[in-house]
């Protein structure tokens, strides 16, 4: 038996090797460059010693791995500023190809040593990790439901660049590989194996024996494109059935990513490319596309926001570090409606008991059978089963009695956003529970410090807002109050960890931080149709800029009324001066005279028809009093104003002090709701723009239409001094 520090190695009496990958310092796998070393290592003495017929890796962890470390990747870029300066442009960008492209050498060499290698998988195997599995000539996966294998890299605005554009074009129909790439979607073991990416699935204690028995009985040491005669799943690329597919893919990929996601360009191209040449070849020019994007600023921003900072803030980046681990049992949730319902379902869905009230026990039965709902579609789509559910269900209990609420470790309200109706639960809830009970409220605008001073206990009163679809959204917003205490965050941050979404902690404030940059974002929407711009433009520079759907289409979902009533209600606060007449007249047109509200009425900015696909409603021409003529109208401005009035609302949240991470900033922007990705977030905007170039953008924006594009003074300094928003953050952390 051989010892490596990241794999065991050994060697069974049929002469068949098993690495067994367990890295002792990490719970989970991952690809380092000591791996590497070592991998390498373990192909030499299979290939070099007679006696192993061929070997066998697995993982000793619950899962095979989750890929490379992206941190290595980041630390790759430094070293090509630092050499870039030393010896010039050109021999900083040999050492980046050279070092970006070992994996791929490493795996390529791994699959034409000579000898069977077979991948037996269990859990997780995804990325660089999937890449080494594809490399094996066999691949066997564990049924168990947590195994699952993908290529997710152009999520964070990379692509597999070990090999696996190579790999699966050459394993599937050129469309559906093409899709997978794209998508970066996790795959389930036995559609694994329908689509060609496994040889076989088996029970995981059975795994390694049934890639050993592969070995045993004459696995083949050659991958199936090596062997004379291979031909690709979808022929050649110039042939009638390429041609079938590639102006398609191309058209498909244009929709899909309005061209803002070079990693996705990237994967058509070495596709497209590689499979007109032999692997090795094929392989360099992946590697090529690879050492490009990973120079590029979309895959910096994308990284680091969508990896590391996520990845930061799911750890507990924001949680007190002198409160001790919370122990929560049982939750309590004060409204069944949709919210408070979605909120109970995702609660028991993490293993917690839950009570669930509302004005009586028919109601809260209501709120409860949508979570059977929800988990009958679960079981539908095979994700489930029904004994998942019987479970699920049992841990809710719906109730009309607060005194049901006496052991609750949590409350989480939901009702309506009107502040006496919570002022009225918030007294009820705090008369049954007991002393040591966070109360949380999940408002979306209201201000928590005002909610806290009808509470008995300010500092144990938080803010805990979820997004809607609560199932399906992974941003929740934890909110400060003035007096919240650190109990109170460290519960909450605990309770969110808990059903596997991503915080981030603001300081409240009105709107607190996404749903002011959201406001923003439909209210640029709405003065460009009160300047004259047809309404189909605004909604595809919305896209265009990388937001998921455009400004109208966003406030229908949200609720066109619900506009008008938080527009009024910012001017019963705070004046005449806060709002914008146009938007009002607009809003008030679309209400009160036409009834449009939105999704929920079948008729807003759009029209939904029963069965057929929504579509503008027409009678938005006749609301513009001077139409503009499309072809005069300049769309790049059009984007520009729906991104920057974004990003100009979150550099006020950072001036107010409401973020103070900008790690919040960004990922909250594209958890939340959906700000541009491949910017990295909303001050990612800014800072890979550069604060100076930014200004001097606001200023043309600021000129041609009006002070609500003036930068604040936190951009003026930082334009000023040359610093960014995570410079600034990191010279703070230092000092």
């Amino acid at each position: 038996m051989t010892n490596f520090t990241n794999f065991r190695f050994e060697v069974d009496g049929d002469g068949i090797a098993l690495a067994t990958w367990d890295m002792a310092d990490r719970s989970m796998n991952v690809i380092t460059p000591q791996v590497m070393e070592e991998l390498s290592q373990i192909v030499d003495k299979v290939a070099g010693d007679e006696a192993i017929k061929g070997c066998v890796i697995t993982s000793g962890k619950d899962s095979f791995s989750g890929g490379a470390d992206l941190n290595m990747l980041q630390g790759l870029g430094a070293e090509y500023e630092r050499l870039a300066k030393e010896k010039g442009e050109e021999a900083a960008m040999q050492f980046f190809f050279d070092e970006s492209r070992k994996l791929s050498l490493l795996y390529r060499r791994l699959e034409t040593c000579g000898k069977p290698f077979a991948a037996a998988v269990h859990g997780v195997c995804l990325g660089g990790a999937f890449e080494l599995a594809l490399a094996c000539h066999y691949r066997v996966l564990s049924d168990v439901d947590s195994t699952r294998v993908g290529l997710p890299e152009v999520k964070v605005g990379l692509f597999p660049g070990a090999g696996g554009t190579q790999r699966v074009a050459r394993l599937m129909q050129t469309g559906d590989a093409l899709q997978m790439l794209f998508k970066g979607d996790q795959i389930r073991p036995l559609m694994a194996r329908n689509m060609g990416l496994a040889h076989a699935v088996a029970p995981r204690d059975q795994i390694v024996q049934a890639a050993k028995d592969w070995i045993k009985q004459g696995g083949s040491a050659e991958a199936p494109w090596d062997q004379k005669g291979f031909k690709l799943p979808s022929n050649k690329v110039y042939s009638a059935a390429g041609m079938q597919i590639w102006p398609p893919a191309n058209a498909i990929y244009r929709r899909e990513t309005q061209d803002n996601h070079p990693a996705i360009y990237a994967i058509l191209e070495s596709v497209y490319q590689g499979l007109q040449l032999p692997m090795d070849l094929a392989l360099k020019v992946e590697s090529r596309w690879f050492a490009k994007i990973l120079r590029s600023k979309v895959a910096a921003a994308m990284i680091r926001t969508l990896f590391v900072s996520m990845q930061d803030l799911n750890k507990g980046a924001r949680r007190p570090k002198d409160v001790p681990p919370t122990s929560l049992k049982k939750v309590g949730v004060i409204g069944a409606g949709f919210m408070g319902a979605s909120v109970a379902y995702v609660t028991a869905n993490a293993g917690f008991e839950v009570v669930l009230i509302d004005r009586d026990v028919e109601a809260a039965e209501k709120g409860k059978a949508h979570s059977h709902k929800l988990m009958s579609d679960q079981i539908m789509k095979g994700r489930a089963k029904t004994a998942d559910r019987d479970a699920l269900l049992a841990r809710i209990t719906p109730s009309a009695g607060y005194s049901d609420l006496k052991d609750c470790d949590l409350v989480i309200e939901a009702v309506f956003e009107d502040p006496q109706v919570k002022a009225e639960v918030i007294a009820k809830v705090e008369a049954a529970i007991r002393p040591d009970c966070i109360f949380a409220s999940n408002t979306s605008t209201l201000p928590i410090t005002g909610l806290a001073k009808t509470s008995k206990n300010a500092g144990q009163f938080i803010g805990i807002h979820f997004f809607s679809p609560v199932e399906k959204m992974m941003l929740v917003e934890i909110i400060m109050g003035k007096e919240t205490g650190e109990k109170a965050l460290a519960t909450a941050l605990d309770y969110v960890r808990a059903i596997k979404k991503t915080p981030i902690v603001v300081n409240d404030s009105r709107g607190f931080f996404a749903n002011r940059c959201v406001l923003a974002y439909i209210l640029e929407g709405h003065l460009m149709l009160t300047e004259g711009v047809p309404a189909t433009m605004i909604e595809q520079a919305g896209k265009q800029a990388g937001m998921p759907v455009g400004p109208l289409s966003l406030n229908d979902e949200v609720g066109v009324d619900l506009g008008l009533k938080i527009l009024r209600a910012t001017r019963a606060q705070l004046g005449d001066a806060a709002i914008i007449p146009e938007q009002e007249q607009l809003l008030t047109t679309l209400v009160e005279k036409e009834g449009r509200l939105g999704r929920k009425n079948r008729k807003g900015f759009y029209d939904y028809p029963e069965g057929g696909p929504k579509r503008l409603w027409p009678g938005l021409k006749g609301l513009q009093v001077n139409p503009a003529a499309a072809e005069l109208i300049d769309m790049q401005e059009l984007k520009q104003r729906l991104l920057v009035t974004q990003a100009l609302e979150a550099a006020r949240t950072v001036e107010e002090g409401v973020i103070t991470d900008p790690r919040e900033a960004d990922v909250g922007s594209i958890l939340g709701f959906g700000f541009a990705p491949y910017t990295g977030g909303a001050l990612s905007y800014i800072d890979f723009m550069g604060p100076k170039a930014f200004v001097e953008l606001c200023g043309k924006l600021q000129a041609k239409h009006g002070d609500r594009f003036a930068p604040p003074k936190i951009l003026l300094d930082m334009a000023a001094s040359g610093e960014t928003f995570y410079g600034r953050a990191a010279a703070k952390k230092a000092a």
